[in-house]
């Protein structure tokens, strides 16, 4: 099956187009957050944790009802509401940036809203591709899906370390508000694709419960999300919170953040090649044991090593990241029922981000008793503990990617 043959399907690459679009903008708006906030006359890094944390938790809360929102009004419906609603509450704390006075209420608002539209959008997204792509070209869908979106975050990354070291942080988080509410105006014009279901007359709580009743009945998918989200938590914590001032203590600052994720990116755009054509019998085992590139991630930031070591850290991690959003959405897609893929969907994001806030919350704090060093020494101990545990339990170890879209599909 061709790039070509894939690239044919109608609607796919407007799909891909807005895709690009978000994810340029996604990748100049995490880094300009962050240093915005610290170069605040209160910014500090507990600050920009506690905003971070504050968005995971709005997502967390949000993400049992996306799923069932999504499967009941349609999923592309959803997925463009999300994208601009998203852009225009980020377009709220653009406009206190740009005054040179920021709340922390403005911060607030502009997040916690995001996060609840991403509440719905990540399972909304679940059963994008499905819809556009017959199953056979599912792998490879996600791994275009995946290259396209590794290269805009690459581009933005980029450009928007120039901005902020140019021009400071507004004109960046306009740019990244602005791109969510061009891709939601593409995507809307093909919601016909996954209409509204047929009403059943089941509650919301019902609908949640059968969510949970088949993303529950696949032991691997369990297991792996459960253990997955400490390594979000320690390597959200480091990267988020610490990343920004470990750059500017020991390097220049935003630019030399940029750099690394950067290179973390370049390394997405490397799995997501990888990913077009790989064939791994135990796709669990093989990318547990590959995220061991998070520790070895953690470990050079913790002396911190010099810049291009962890630049070539964050690379590999990137490509192991990308491999997981590959892979392990393909075999999500492939197991998991179709009708009930975004309410699934939905608890394997809430289970995945369930302890980010935690780590956002902790990191400064343990920072400042234990110092960054032994701050980042524990949470690439705590990563390596996760793995190791992973590997040595069974039910993730064999599992074997379904040949084929379940059977009550």
């Amino acid at each position: 099956m061709t790039v070509r043959t894939t690239l044919g399907h109608r609607y796919i690459k407007r799909f891909y187009l807005a895709r690009f679009i978000s994810n340029f903008g996604n990748g100049m708006g995490p880094i300009a957050l962050a240093f915005g906030i610290l170069h605040l006359p209160h910014g500090s890094a507990k600050e920009l944790g506690f905003v971070l944390g504050a968005l995971t938790v709005a997502l967390l809360c949000m993400l049992p009802f996306g799923g069932v929102i999504a499967d009941k009004y349609g999923r592309f419906k959803m997925l463009a509401i999300a994208d601009i609603t998203g852009g225009i509450v980020l377009m709220v704390q653009v406009y206190f940036f740009h005054l040179g006075h920021v709340p922390i209420a403005a911060l607030l608002f502009s997040n916690i809203g995001f996060g609840l539209m991403w509440g719905i959008f990540w399972p909304a997204f679940s059963g994008a591709l499905p819809a556009l792509l017959p199953e056979e070209q599912l792998q490879q869908g996600n791994a275009i899906n995946q290259f396209i979106a590794n290269f805009a975050l690459i581009s933005g990354t980029a450009v928007g370390g120039y901005l902020i070291s140019a021009f400071g942080s507004t004109v960046a988080l306009f740019i990244d508000a602005i791109t969510f509410i061009i891709s939601g105006t593409l995507v809307i014009s093909f919601r016909h694709l996954t209409p509204a279901r047929a009403e059943t007359g089941s509650t919301v709580r019902a609908d949640m419960r059968e969510g949970w009743r088949v993303f529950s009945s696949f032991p691997w998918i369990v297991i792996t999300v459960a253990g997955f989200s400490f390594v979000v938590m320690v390597w959200a914590g480091a990267q988020d919170v610490l990343g920004p001032v470990i750059a500017l203590k020991y390097f220049h600052g935003a630019k030399s953040w940029a750099i690394v994720l950067t290179c973390e990116s370049i390394g997405y755009v490397v799995g997501s090649l990888v990913a077009i054509r790989i064939k791994i019998r135990y796709q669990m085992r093989f990318l547990t044991l590959i995220s061991l590139t998070v520790t070895a991630y953690l470990l050079v930031l913790s002396k911190p090593e010099p810049l291009v070591v962890i630049c070539i850290s964050a690379f590999f991690w990137g490509i192991t990241l990308d491999l997981w959003g590959a892979l392990w959405g393909t075999a999500f897609q492939r197991t998991i029922p179709r009708e009930a893929l975004s309410r699934a969907s939905a608890f394997d994001g809430m289970g995945t981000m369930l302890l980010r806030p935690v780590g956002l919350a902790i990191a400064a704090p343990l920072a400042s008793v234990l110092g960054v060093s032994h701050t980042m020494l524990v949470f690439a101990a705590v990563s390596l503990l996760v793995i190791v545990i992973l590997l040595a339990i069974p039910a993730v170890r064999q599992m074997e990617l379904p040949e084929t879209l379940s059977e009550n599909s």
